[in-house]
């Protein structure tokens, strides 16, 4: 989980450049749930991640913590230098930085939440 969380800062902080996977006609809508107060589904699997998990990139779990914190430091950065960006996410198409501080709330609960951490 903090592996997926880590690909989903890097969306944001612009070291990931993926496109949208649903069409410029869905953004409208899907925008609308992202910053509603209703939480991710429970079930939700991502298209374009599928359901499998990928093979793990850090040799232990402390070394993939210290390198979200990094990428979560990089995010802060990224929009201080570029507060008109609007990385694409690849489910909501582009956010801007409100809106991916929205998502990465309800992404990191979403997953907190699966792991009773939460």
């Amino acid at each position: 989980m903090v592996e997926h969380l880590i690909l989903a800062v890097k969306m944001s902080n612009g070291k990931l450049k993926l496109e949208c996977y649903y069409p410029p006609e869905k953004i409208p809508s899907l925008k609308r749930f992202l910053m509603s107060s209703r939480p991710m589904p429970k079930l939700f699997v991502n298209p374009v991640v599928g359901k499998d998990l990928r093979p793990l990139k850090y040799s232990s779990l402390e070394e993939a913590i210290e390198k979200l914190k990094n990428e979560i430091d990089d995010y802060v950065l990224f929009f201080e230098n570029n507060p008109g960006a609007k990385p694409v996410n690849i489910t909501f198409g582009e956010l801007n930085k409100e809106e991916w501080d929205v998502f990465h709330k309800k992404h990191c609960t979403h997953h907190l939440s699966q792991f009773g951490l939460l």
